[in-house]
């Protein structure tokens, strides 16, 4: 019997084992300790993908673009160099200008008489041309205080004849024509100048009619007509104003490069004329000095033609002559 229970317990198949899958440990806990660790610091790894604007060659060409503004701006923020350009003046003019030009010496300070005649000379107009004198005055027109305005009559006339216009109540009018005026009215002729007709040279008007005279400061301001207490224009004695105008008085003032300009005559005057004319002007403007000017006065001085070539002048020699011819 014992050998039978062995048989069959031989003959009985064995018991199939099963495998058990070895777990493996992936660190699970660990991975989520990271993620949690990588949150809290706010620190991402940068995704970049195949193409699109935040592809890695988009935020090259990003970088790239910005480095390129950065430098740009940098640039732009550096102090630049002044580069001033002074033109020759001899080959802006024409041939016969610069055959002119060359008889006269820039480095030297000319006497007026011998200025005068070199002026004369080198006048390259065909025409009449004015004879000028131009002052550089060290004052600051921007200050009212230092503001260079007043008049002077040339006593050998402008060489020019000018149109005088003169408004005033009625009874003046028989003086003012009396006188030599052009342009004779009240009213009327406050209209006419409105309208815009402005065909005279100077204008002379009585105190009782400035307040009228405040609507035309447009029309006149501009081109310099506006009556004026300091020029003569504005006066009760209009018979006087229109004789001073036609006489020879001009009218100067500074501009905002502190410099003065004035026609003292023509080409065809004398020299003799010119010079008188020259050193009448000269004597107003040092009259005109403000007292508020500090340091030198006059700066430079010079006289030219319409058209010709600036002539320096020796301004000490100028003033001085200006001032025994008083």
């Amino acid at each position: 019997m014992a050998k039978k229970k062995d048989e069959i317990v031989e003959e009985t198949p064995a018991e199939e084992t099963v495998e058990t899958p070895e777990v493996i440990e992936t660190g699970t806990e660990e991975t989520e300790q990271d993620i949690t660790e990588t949150e809290e610091s706010g620190e991402t790894e940068p995704k970049t993908t195949k193409a699109g604007k935040h592809s890695a060659k988009a935020t090259r060409e990003a970088e790239a673009e910005e480095a390129r503004k950065d430098k740009a701006a940098a640039k732009a923020d550096e102090p630049k160099a002044r580069i001033v350009h002074k033109p020759n003046l001899l080959k802006a003019h024409g041939k016969n200008y610069r055959k002119l030009a060359e008889s006269i010496d820039k480095e030297t300070l000319y006497e007026l008489t011998e200025a005068i005649a070199l002026a004369q000379k080198t006048s390259p107009s065909k025409f009449d041309a004015s004879v000028e004198v131009h002052v550089n005055l060290g004052v600051d027109p921007r200050q009212a205080d230092q503001m260079v305005r007043a008049n002077v009559t040339l006593p050998a006339g402008t060489g020019k004849t000018l149109r005088v216009a003169v408004i005033a109540p009625a009874d003046k009018h028989a003086e003012a024509k009396a006188a030599g005026a052009d342009l004779v009215g009240e009213d009327d002729l406050i209209s006419k100048i409105e309208k815009g007709a402005t065909d005279f040279d100077v204008l002379v008007a009585t105190p009782q009619v400035m307040a009228k005279l405040g609507k035309l400061a447009k029309v006149l301001g501009p081109k310099g007509l506006m009556p004026n207490p300091k020029s003569g224009t504005v006066t009760t004695n209009v018979g006087e104003a229109v004789k001073a105008a036609k006489g020879g008085r001009v009218e100067f003032r500074v501009d905002r490069q502190s410099i003065v300009h004035q026609a003292i005559g023509k080409v065809s005057f004398k020299a003799e004329d010119l010079e008188k004319n020259a050193l009448a002007f000269v004597n107003a403007l040092m009259s005109a000095k403000p007292a508020a000017t500090k340091g030198t006065y006059v700066k430079r001085m010079s006289i030219t033609t319409t058209m010709g070539p600036g002539i320096r002048l020796n301004h000490t020699s100028v003033i001085a002559a200006a001032n025994a011819a008083k």
